[in-house]
Formats: C-alpha cells, sequence, structure tokens
C-alpha cells in the first residue's frame, strides 16, 4: 500500500474547506498547476475521485465527503510529531516493568520510587521479584522490560549498564563462632555452609580469592534466595557469603563476625540489564544515573 504524503493531503484539505482550487493553491503556496497534480496524484493513488469539477464550481465527491476527517486527523498527528520532536509537547508516560532480587528490590529499590517518579514523571514503573537466571530469561523473552542483577551472562541479545559495586563477606553469627570456632580450611568440616545454589554459589566469591584451598563442609543447604541465607546465618544455622549492603548492620552490630577477615574476596557489579535491541535504551540510560545516586542499602 502506497500512503499518501502529508503535503497532498494538505492540498485536498484546503480544496475541501475553500472549495476553490486557485484559492487552495494560494493557501499552500503551489501554482494552480501544481496544486491540480497534487490533487490528480491523491486521486490516483486512492482510487477514487474526491472532487467533481467544472468551470464554476467545485464540490466534493461522497468518497471526498469520507475522506475529510481522516486527513484533517492525519494532519493534526504529523503537527504533533513535530511538536513532540522538538520536545513541545513533553515526553509521554510509558511503563517500565523493573526486575529485581527480592532482598535488593525491598531494601534499594522500593525506597527510590517517589524519588523516580518526581525525576521521571513520565515513566510509571512496575516491580518484578526474581532470582538472577529468571531475571535475565524474562528480560531476554520481553516479559520484563530491564532488571536489576549481579548474576553474570554472555547473551548476546543482552546489554547492560554498571550501577553498584557488589561487595561479599564470609559470615558466620557471633554466638555459632563462639561455640564453633572457624579460623582455619579445616574447620569447615565442623560447619554447614549456606549457599544459593549449586549452579551459582555465593561460596565462590570466597573460594576464589582463596586461590584453590580447598573447604570440606560437613554440611552444604541450599536455600535459593540471599534473604534466607541471611536469615538462617543469623539463626546460627551455618555460615555463608553474603552482601555487605546487606548485613553491616549485623557487622556493626556483631550479631555476624566475618569469617577469616585478611581474606578479599571477589566482588562483582549490579548491573541494569535489558535487550540491546530495545528502542527505550535512553529511558534505561536516565533510569541508571538515577539509581547511581542512591547508595546500596
Amino acid at each position: 500500500m502506497i500512503l499518501p504524503s502529508i503535503e497532498s493531503l494538505r492540498c485536498f484539505v484546503e480544496a475541501a474547506r475553500l472549495l476553490n482550487f486557485r484559492k487552495a493553491a494560494r493557501k499552500v503556496a503551489l501554482t494552480p498547476a501544481a496544486f491540480g497534480a497534487r490533487i490528480r496524484q491523491l486521486e490516483e493513488q486512492l482510487g477514487s475521485p474526491l472532487f467533481q469539477r467544472t468551470t464554476r464550481v467545485v464540490t466534493l465527491t461522497e468518497r471526498g465527503l469520507a475522506l475529510v476527517p481522516y486527513a484533517r486527523r492525519c494532519l493534526e498527528t504529523a503537527e504533533d510529531c513535530v511538536r513532540a520532536a522538538r520536545g513541545e509537547t513533553g515526553a509521554p508516560t510509558t511503563e517500565i516493568i523493573l526486575g529485581t532480587r527480592h532482598e535488593l528490590g525491598l531494601s534499594w529499590v522500593l525506597p527510590q520510587l517517589a524519588p523516580l517518579a518526581e525525576k521521571m514523571p513520565h515513566m510509571e514503573l512496575h516491580l518484578y521479584f526474581g532470582s538472577g537466571s529468571d531475571l535475565l530469561i524474562r528480560v531476554r523473552t520481553a516479559e520484563v522490560d530491564c532488571a536489576i542483577t549481579s548474576a553474570r551472562f554472555s547473551d548476546t541479545k543482552l546489554d547492560a549498564i554498571p550501577l553498584h559495586r557488589e561487595s561479599y563477606a564470609f559470615v558466620g553469627s557471633a554466638a555459632l563462632l563462639k561455640r564453633v570456632p572457624f579460623t582455619k580450611p579445616e574447620h569447615a568440616k565442623s560447619h554447614t555452609l549456606l549457599d544459593s545454589s549449586s549452579e551459582l554459589p555465593l561460596f565462590s566469591y570466597f573460594r576464589d580469592a582463596q586461590k584453590g584451598k580447598p573447604y570440606e563442609f560437613g554440611h552444604i543447604a541450599r536455600l535459593g534466595a540471599i534473604g534466607a541465607i541471611l536469615e538462617r546465618t543469623l539463626e546460627g544455622a551455618g555460615v555463608g557469603v553474603l552482601p555487605e549492603y546487606l548485613i553491616k548492620n549485623d557487622l556493626a552490630k556483631k550479631r555476624l563476625v566475618r569469617i577469616m577477615p585478611a581474606v578479599t574476596l571477589l566482588s562483582d557489579y549490579f548491573r541494569l540489564v535489558f535487550r540491546g535491541d530495545d528502542p527505550r535504551r535512553s529511558l534505561f540510560e536516565s533510569l541508571a544515573k538515577h539509581l547511581v545516586e542512591t547508595p546500596l542499602q
């Protein structure tokens, strides 16, 4: 289907309004010949006569009369396009589904919803809570528009903007470590390791920083979520690697104690992940810019 040009529709609307080709031609700054050619071209494109013309009278045909409101609407929309491109209309409201881990969403993302609404009034933010791998899959399939995660990925369809460095600590409850010390690798046999999953173990941030030193735990409990690991660690059910932003208060109040504090654990980054082919990249960049302004908590 060949669509008519905006200029042809503009000529048609003026001719329909004035019912005088000469006056309409002057209105759009065309010669009568050029104006008549525009109308003929439009009629040929649409396959219908739009005017009945005699030497004295110009009237609209039934098809021409039906076209008038749509042609006017089209011109109004084209004018809106120009105003939007010039920034005269303000940004339209865009709904965004942001994925996040449960504990990070509650402690860091939720408190930012009100400030973000003020800074980005054209964006309506919805939340989805999930795990690292789940978040990446949902971004890839466009079920979620973007996600905050430290999960690493090699999917070429995804892109990311760094937000905050994520540091980790290997910890246990003060009561547990007083009762069952953990100052040497061989002490691992007397402890339960609380971890997320076998595919993405948090303990690897400590283990890999130790350059291959073996740690054989008496038992490993995989709890799936960082929040669950924190709760069980505070209860003294085992030891685990946790994000420092999440446990800084527990460390300060000595509810949790660092294990082998001389070891500097590996770190990661929280990233705002989105599809590389998503046309809303500029919106995600603005969102990331505002998220970076608030420290992790």
